[in-house]
């Protein structure tokens, strides 16, 4: 029996609620899991667990002895314990493309690493090569929507050869919703190609890639929290079965819109989030300056000249800037109506 909403915490890992961990869409996964009668899973791209742990509790509930293989060569300090707990669970520590090639061919494969055409290219090649008639594995993809369905990512850029890989966003700017390109303020994504769209370029262009030429295939798109994608054989088995589950949200244009609302939230937030942070550097600067200021007995000097000055008609009767006046603004008190005396 699939766990129900109720049954995890698919934020636990996501304090800021992101939603970027697939098991925001467990209700959905899981089902399919059963339809297939998965008794071997392999996740590759665990990073810190979450969606593991919602696979070996499901495990655990209602198929016993099924093993759940993480497959991440830079895992986080969370996935690590949990496989050092789990005896359901093993932990591969390598890319995806060289695991995939040595692991007994799993049930179902679910492939969350790497968020690029050419790692997700090769990685689905691969298991093409392995597979036999309508033998391939369930394929779940994430990240087949916004920001990395039509624009790649790349963990480690040094690992992607130069011609598969593209220009890169860098430190200045990041990722907006309708916006192909760099977007000053948006979501900090450095390591993401910097346009959006054409070919070779982003998760759900590889999956459409590789099922275009391969009619037996079916291919269905969830798009929410980011974007699942569902690969399987039209012949098999279980493909009655997934269709039913599936096809409801395959491009649901309701859930489009959803995501789109989700993603633009998430975008604005962060470029209030960003003006934020400029304005309070920026007042900590001038903070800065005005207690070095206080500090000055050229300025103290200055004040008393000032007010010599009006006292002896010399300057127009108005009032000097002063220390007092400055130790207010930096106790953001409001200014006082009198002004300081000598």
């Amino acid at each position: 029996m699939a766990p129900t909403a109720s049954d995890f915490d698919p934020y636990v890992g996501d304090p800021r609620r992101y939603g970027f961990s697939l098991a925001q869409l467990a209700e959905l996964i899981l089902p399919c899991l059963e339809a297939v009668g998965a008794r071997a899973v392999a996740e590759v791209g665990a990073y810190a667990g979450d969606l593991t742990r919602v696979l070996l509790d499901w495990a655990a509930a209602g198929a016993p002895g099924t093993r759940i293989t993480a497959i991440d060569p830079a895992p986080q300090e969370p996935l690590v314990q949990l496989a050092e707990r789990s005896t359901a669970l093993d932990l591969i520590r390598q890319p995806g493309q060289v695991a995939l090639q040595e692991l007994p061919l799993p049930d179902v494969v679910i492939l969350d690493g790497d968020h690029n055409y050419f790692t997700v290219s090769n990685e689905l090649r691969v298991l093409d090569a392995r597979a036999s008639a309508n033998q391939l594995p369930l394929l779940l993809l994430h990240d087949v929507w916004w920001p990395h369905g039509r624009r790649d990512d790349y963990f480690e850029p040094r690992l992607i050869p130069d011609e598969d890989r593209h220009p890169m966003v860098g430190e200045h700017g990041g990722l907006f919703p309708g916006d192909p390109g760099v977007h000053p303020g948006g979501l900090p994504y450095p390591r993401s190609a910097a346009h959006e769209g054409g070919p070779r370029n982003g998760v759900l262009t590889a999956v459409e890639d590789f099922v275009a030429p391969r009619p037996h295939l079916r291919l269905a798109v969830v798009p929410a929290f980011f974007g699942l994608g569902a690969v399987w054989h039209r012949d098999s088995p279980a493909a009655p079965a997934l269709e039913e589950i599936l096809a409801p949200w395959d491009r649901n244009p309701i859930l489009e819109r959803l995501e789109h609302g989700r993603v633009n939230h998430l975008a604005e937030s962060h470029q209030r989030q960003v003006s934020l942070w400029t304005a309070q550097a920026r007042q900590a600067r001038q903070e800065a300056t005005l207690r070095r200021l206080l500090d000055s007995s050229a300025f103290a000097v200055a004040e008393r000249l000032s007010r010599l000055r009006v006292r002896a008609g010399v300057a127009r009767a108005e009032p000097p800037v002063a220390k007092e006046e400055i130790r207010r603004a930096l106790e953001h008190e409001p200014p006082s109506r009198a002004v300081a005396s000598d």
